[in-house]
């Protein structure tokens, strides 16, 4: 009986979700919520207990990089950075088009794909109305470009982050092999948004000369500031880089530097912690709860024996499962946001690898780190990353660049996101499936 109300519960508080009749962060509290009150999981371990509760590793990561983004867009650098590539771009459209691309894909690297987001959809908006054009190229090309960027770094999507949470993984493990990808595969996006609105951007030449003619040094408002939050920044990645040396994790090195920037940078801590992004941080924590209970009645445990034979994986190698679970992770992360789909796929990996390859019972990590399995997390964080491309609910970033320029009297339609998501979404998943054989499997 508890095992059918624990589904019942995951399979509802999923189903709302994805509908957004009700708000998410609402939603994943109540199902939480009901998970204790119900007594799934009781509140110990709901909190404390590793394999149920909140991962704190990733909540205090986003709080503390929410903090040092929050005091450093503070200074105009992100609007410098738009008005700066326009101008380099000589106001071609197209070619500030590929600029923001690029720039939205490394600030999503290097902070994460919400906040990045947050920042430049704004000043895209504004770029686009000075040239006299449709946004929409623009902000299609920046989410796609987000969530690739995304991709790339621990940091730079929550799936990643919890999955490096999970397993262990240091910030240079995700360089080594999500990197690589991520590059070959930003280089087939641009080609392919090149194909897509290049013939479509076109202004007149006094548009261009306006753009050309702005004073971008203008927009920096604190340049004591901007030294201070970049130097902090800097030493932040340089501690995530280096985290697994000295045995911290990323949670302890962001949280240190965020206060570090709070003290030096003498803000209100007050305001600066007003503008966190509560609701996601709630989200996240429900999540945790609701997954961990089903986790605990056995639901994850049952979906780990289907995958076992449908893949067939093995000690000696997980080939067909790391490519199904690429595939299934998309398009699972294109109808679920993400972030509760790889929150229910952990254990689900977990719970395979037990079943299949030698471990030891008093460590569990050499287990989840096995040289075998190490290709099923490479997928499953590619498939869940670039999955959340492939419709307007799919990534947190999706929806947020959707509310923003709907808000500014840009609406985008369900149906005229997935017409471009679509297409990006499926060959950036080839061109994933062709690295992950390659690199993994092809000369093994």
């Amino acid at each position: 009986m508890v095992f059918w109300i624990a589904t019942l519960i995951f399979v509802v508080s999923f189903g709302l979700i994805v509908s957004e009749k009700i708000d998410k962060t609402k939603v994943a509290l109540i199902g939480a919520g009901l998970m204790i009150i119900l007594k799934i999981v009781s509140q110990h371990e709901a909190f404390y207990e590793e394999h149920y509760a909140i991962d704190h590793n990733v909540i205090f990561l986003l709080i503390s990089m929410m903090i040092i983004v929050n005091v450093l867009k503070k200074t105009g650098i992100f609007q410098f950075v738009a008005i700066k590539s326009a101008k380099l771009a000589k106001g071609k459209p197209f070619l500030i088009l590929v600029f923001f691309a690029c720039i939205t894909g490394f600030a999503s690297a290097l902070l994460d794909n919400v906040t990045s987001v947050l920042l430049l959809i704004p000043v895209t908006l504004f770029i686009a109305e000075e040239l006299e054009l449709d946004p929409f190229p623009f902000l299609i090309t920046e989410v796609m470009a987000c969530n690739i960027g995304g991709t790339a770094t621990l940091i730079g999507d929550p799936p990643n982050i919890m999955i490096a949470s999970k397993v262990h993984l240091t910030f240079m493990d995700f360089i080594y092999h999500l990197t690589p990808a991520v590059l070959f595969i930003f280089a087939g996006f641009l080609l392919t948004i090149r194909f897509l609105f290049a013939k479509k951007l076109k202004v007149k030449e006094e548009v261009r000369k306006k753009i050309l003619a702005m004073d971008e040094y203008a927009l920096i408002k604190d340049v004591g500031l901007l030294k201070k939050s970049l130097s902090i920044l800097g030493l932040v990645i340089l501690g995530f880089i280096f985290h697994g040396v000295f045995h911290y994790e990323p949670a302890t090195i962001a949280l240190v530097g965020a206060a570090v920037l709070l003290i030096i940078s003498k803000e209100d801590v007050h305001h600066v912690f007003r503008e966190l992004e509560w609701s996601t941080l709630f989200f996240f924590m429900g999540l945790f709860i609701i997954v961990g209970g089903v986790v605990k009645v056995g639901l994850i445990s049952k979906l780990s024996e289907g995958l076992i034979a449908i893949t067939k994986p093995s000690a000696e190698g997980m080939f067909t499962l790391s490519v199904v679970l690429l595939w299934f992770s998309a398009i699972g992360s294109a109808i679920v946001d993400n972030i509760p789909f790889v929150a229910s796929m952990i254990p689900l990996v977990k719970d395979t690898a037990e079943a299949v390859l030698p471990q030891q019972e008093w460590d569990i990590t050499p287990l989840l780190q096995h040289a075998t399995l190490m290709p099923v997390w490479w997928s499953l964080a590619l498939g869940a990353c670039l999955g959340g491309n492939g419709s307007p609910i799919g990534a947190s970033a999706n929806v947020i660049t959707i509310g923003l320029a709907g808000k500014a009297g840009y609406p985008i339609t369900f149906r005229k996101f997935l017409i471009y998501s679509i297409p990006i979404t499926f060959e950036t998943l080839v061109l994933s499936t062709i690295y992950i054989v390659i690199r993994y499997y092809m000369f093994a």
